[in-house]
């Protein structure tokens, strides 16, 4: 992949109303560094290594299932996916955006690299639960959090696309969104895939990848990234999925997260959805050590202590029923909302 500086922005592109050029937003970033808030400190770093004489940016991954850690890309491979973001989406220069999640981050950096590349006209405002809820301005396109799309429901009317990642939707809210006018899409990606190769209309079960992707599975079913415009290397995932054709597939779930109780491979996620509709809080299902089964299937709940009726489980098959229940006041969660399971497990045994 090409080791390129990138100097010059799209003359369409606007930051919070201004046209600025690369010169106009080094001079901001100095002001937002020294004045800002945190958020902002954020964005000024970004800026100041998006423009520098550096051929990388260096990116953090969100530690979802280990150890958060730095890793290098090329900003030539930020740009490509910026493209292939504009082809899918159908942006356009002109178009407004807004970027309300936190720039430490890749899905954050990616809201600015897109306005740069594409032309866009993009408005700040700090990473919050709900962003939209004090804006009167309409917007193209947007890319949040669950929690924040959860939150934002009755203000949804003000983004025209938005696009969700960072963690799993739950079927729940899906169903919410199926009745707005908002073209809503559930991505998916991770930061090594510079936010998405593949998307989804709320409400298909199939992922359609972005252009210049290749998908295929290993011996273990899992998915297989070759995407050479944002990565050098093909990118062996833990993610089970059944792939429909060249450019589509189905997420099962993660290879991590499988159960294997008395040699019967259980599917987490396939479970939970079944369930989502009858537990309002949050909860995900897992496996604990066993001295029987090697492993035992549990319900975990957020929250205080309840009830649980067992009637809930009738959709579920014999081996899908969780052995026990396990109340915990707070999941602990990532940044982007991706609730930590193994960590918690692990306080269960």
């Amino acid at each position: 992949m090409k080791r390129v500086t990138y100097k010059n922005i799209h003359n369409y592109f606007k930051y919070n109303g201004e046209h600025l050029d690369s010169h106009g937003l080094r001079i901001a970033a100095y002001y937002l560094i020294k004045e800002g808030e945190d958020y902002e400190k954020a964005i000024g770093k970004f800026l100041l290594d998006w423009f520098d004489d550096n051929w990388f940016i260096d990116l953090q991954t969100s530690g979802t299932t280990g150890t958060p850690k730095i890793i290098r890309k090329s900003k030539q491979a930020l740009v490509n996916s910026a493209l292939a973001t504009g082809d899918f989406f159908e942006l356009k220069p002109g178009d407004t955006a807004l970027c309300c999640l936190p720039v430490q981050f890749i899905a954050g950096k990616m809201m600015l690299v897109r306005s740069f590349i594409l032309g866009l006209a993009i408005d700040i405002v700090p990473p919050s639960a709900n962003p939209l809820a004090n804006l009167t301005k309409e917007y193209d396109f947007v890319a949040m959090v669950p929690m924040q799309v959860q939150n934002s429901l009755d203000e949804l009317h003000k983004v025209k696309k938005l696009i969700i990642g960072g963690a799993k939707m739950e079927s729940s809210l899906e169903q919410k969104l199926l009745g707005i006018k908002t073209k809503v899409y559930e991505t998916y990606g991770m930061t090594e895939t510079i936010t998405h190769i593949a998307a989804k209309k709320i409400g298909k079960q199939a992922f359609s990848i972005l252009p210049n992707v290749h998908i295929s599975q290993d011996e273990k079913e899992c998915l297989v990234i070759d995407a050479p415009l944002v990565s050098d290397e093909r990118l062996f995932t833990n993610d089970l999925v059944q792939i429909i054709n060249e450019q589509e597939f189905m997420l099962l779930g993660r290879i991590d997260n499988v159960v294997n109780s008395g040699g019967v491979k259980l599917i987490p996620e396939k479970i939970e959805e079944k369930l989502s509709d009858h537990i309002s809080s949050r909860f995900f299902v897992g496996g604990i050590a066993d001295a029987l089964l090697g492993e035992k299937l549990v319900l975990v709940v957020e929250g205080e202590k309840q009830e649980i009726d067992e009637a809930i489980f009738n959709a579920l098959d014999k081996y899908e029923k969780p052995k026990a229940y396990f109340f915990v006041p707070e999941f602990e969660s990532t940044e982007s909302g991706k609730i930590k399971r193994k960590a918690i497990l692990k306080t269960l045994e």
